[in-house]
């Protein structure tokens, strides 16, 4: 009879294979990771990994679809305790804690791009993409309108093309990033760009 395994020990397993999926794959990309690189780098056995995840695309959406959920799942009134201003929450959702401009890029943005674009034409990687986007966009509708309600802001365009300005210069940064690299695209640079537009564009401070 085999021993039991709590729910507890089961999620932290769960978690532990995704921590070495992820550094697996921004090692090696999408494309070029396969369910022995995970094994190996996690110290299972392949049914300890089948366990899980059924391939390695159910692994990577696994992977990407926590990781989003994690930034969603904070309200925006909590994030607003912790930042102190709406600006400030605006920031952390797509530049991180240190809401800064720096030359680094998520590393796990050239393996997103690997697997969303060469299965463009994949109806489940569509809408799990479609889902992602919805999903981030209405975050930053959702933070854009209430900074607007607390006279924070006062946009100089409809928060939807706000937000949608915002997911299309990250992504094509990321596109540039994953090709060349920090200095050729100048990432830095062009955060600060983004940011400075955004100032205006909300009417921050104004």
């Amino acid at each position: 009879m085999s021993p039991k395994v709590s729910q507890e020990h089961k999620e932290q397993r769960r978690s532990n294979l995704l921590k070495a999926a992820r550094e697996v794959f921004c090692e090696h990309g999408y494309e070029n990771t396969t369910m022995k690189h995970v094994m190996e780098r996690a110290g299972v056995s392949r049914g300890g990994l089948y366990q899980y995840f059924e391939n390695k695309e159910d692994l990577f959406e696994a992977l990407i679809a926590g990781e989003q959920e994690e930034v969603i799942e904070g309200s925006i009134q909590a994030m607003l305790k912790q930042q102190g201003s709406y600006w400030d929450v605006l920031l952390m959702s797509f530049l991180g804690e240190s809401k800064e401009a720096t030359n680094d890029m998520d590393a796990l943005a050239p393996s997103k791009l690997e697997y969303f674009i060469t299965g463009r034409n994949d109806e489940s990687r569509k809408e799990h993409a479609r889902k992602r986007f919805l999903q981030a966009y209405q975050m930053t509708v959702n933070i854009i309108e209430e900074g607007v309600k607390a006279g924070e802001f006062s946009p100089r365009f409809d928060p939807e093309v706000i937000a949608k300005s915002i997911i299309s210069h990250i992504d094509g940064m990321a596109v540039d990033h994953a090709i060349l690299d920090s200095e050729t695209i100048q990432l830095k640079e062009q955060t600060e760009l983004l940011m400075g537009y955004l100032k205006w564009g909300l009417g921050v401070g104004e």
